[in-house]
């Protein structure tokens, strides 16, 4: 008998979830709360905010879900996953103790510790005064993180004192980011090659997916400030098969142990930002959950059963199931955002060019809805990602691009220099 699935969110990456669960022979019906207009094609609509952990809680019961997949981090670190845990509702995702490994880096740095995790050497400081002092022990640049959930706006690569001064009085001084920037991690900055490496753990067994790369910036050559993500690309070549391996043995496991041994395992998806040092790859930041836009890119590629994956994460299960082929190509993933983001944006702008998107190219909607004509328009600041599939990189390149040329609406912006640098002389195809 097939499965009941509600997916928790409204965004591009819930939109690939759907897309992905929808082609398991597993799944029996699927539903999305809140969802947006491309989601409606492949799941029922709940109209219950990702913020109402009640409301979602009494509608998995309510629809009778034998699995609930959390995708935004905000839901996680309020407590949702422990909610539906105690109404007896399966989850794919992890108890608010154990997303602290997001929700707060300060003490992902001591769990780090705990693990024997490289990583960057960091400070944690909770007042200026002592935020000053500390500061005088790193060099330039320097890395002043909010320790809490910011929404983009908690990390500032500081390039003077000047700068990262103002930064720590704005944070501990000023409240500018409230509780969030109240505790605060000064680190030193790392130099080398950026790359996202996710896997499935049910607490216990660790299961790689596919990595990715993606670009914050929101204009080419990362310039301008920081998005929720612009677009990116999978497999990085610079994240081997041997590389990924030993991220598995000497990041991933340890870090999935140290969670269990504080007793706080993590069911759901831990997410490493890493970045390939000289010294080899060392953590930026740990997620716990699924990425956007990575998850565009890497789900299209992954071999395997994703309702039977997940279910398997949700009920401790994740060792007995055979590991997902490798991942055979390539995937571009283009984010086309609404005029003035990731500043003051306008909505309701209609959407024009979706039925033009070619058959080999792939839509995830993210800030989009129906209006009363019953036309796509924009909802958000993300609107779209167009991902495209190729045997090589160029190839997923070429039509990432083509998919994204043909949609139009007013104020329309997107980069394009997603994956360019990656095209070497002979992968040019």
């Amino acid at each position: 008998m097939g499965m009941r699935i509600l997916v928790v969110g409204g965004g591009g990456r819930e939109h690939a979830l759907l897309w992905k669960l929808a082609r398991s022979p597993r799944t029996a019906a699927l539903f999305c709360a809140p969802g947006n207009a491309g989601t409606t094609e492949l799941a029922e609509s709940v109209p219950v905010r990702t913020a109402d952990l009640d409301g979602l809680t009494a509608a998995a019961q309510r629809l009778g879900a034998d699995l609930v997949v959390v995708g935004p981090e905000a839901p996680l670190a309020a407590g949702l996953a422990d909610r539906l845990a105690a109404a007896g509702v399966p989850v794919c995702g992890p108890t608010q103790s154990a997303a602290r490994i997001e929700s707060s880096k300060a003490w992902a740095k001591e769990i780090m510790a705990e693990a024997g995790v490289p990583t960057a050497r960091s400070v944690v400081v909770t007042d200026l005064v002592t935020g000053l002092t500390a500061l005088g022990g790193f060099d330039l640049p320097v890395v002043v993180k909010a320790d809490g959930l910011a929404a983009g706006k908690g990390v500032v690569v500081a390039t003077s004192r000047d700068e990262a001064r103002a930064v720590l009085s704005a944070f501990l001084e000023d409240d500018v980011l409230g509780a969030a920037g109240r505790t605060v991690v000064l680190e030193e900055c790392l130099v080398g090659r950026e790359v996202s490496a996710l896997a499935l753990t049910d607490g216990e067994a660790v299961l790689p997916l596919p990595p990715a790369c993606d670009y914050k910036r929101v204009f080419d050559g990362d310039r301008g400030p920081n998005t929720g993500g612009m677009g990116g690309y999978a497999p990085p070549p610079a994240l081997d098969d041997a590389t990924l391996e030993a991220v598995r043995r000497a990041i991933l496991e340890p870090t999935v142990r140290a969670l269990a041994a504080r007793g706080t395992p993590l069911r759901g998806v831990l997410y490493a930002g890493l970045m390939l040092t000289a010294e080899g790859p060392k953590v930026l930041e740990f997620n716990a959950r699924f990425g956007d836009p990575e998850t565009q890119l890497i789900l299209p590629l992954l071999d395997g059963d994703l309702a039977e994956l997940l279910i398997a994460v949700a009920t401790g299960r994740l060792a007995g199931i055979p590991p997902p082929g490798p991942a055979a190509g390539s995937a571009v993933g283009v984010v086309l955002a609404a005029g003035g983001y990731p500043g003051p944006f306008d909505t309701g702008v209609p959407i024009a060019g979706l039925e033009e998107v070619p058959d080999d190219v792939l839509l995830f909607h993210a800030g989009t809805r129906r209006d009363a004509d019953g036309r796509v328009v924009t909802a958000g600041g993300r609107v779209l990602t167009v991902v495209g599939l190729g045997p090589a990189l160029a190839a997923a390149r070429e039509r990432a691009y083509a998919g994204a040329d043909a949609v139009a609406f007013p104020g329309r912006h997107f980069r394009r220099d997603i994956a360019l640098r990656e095209l070497g002389p002979v992968d040019r195809r």
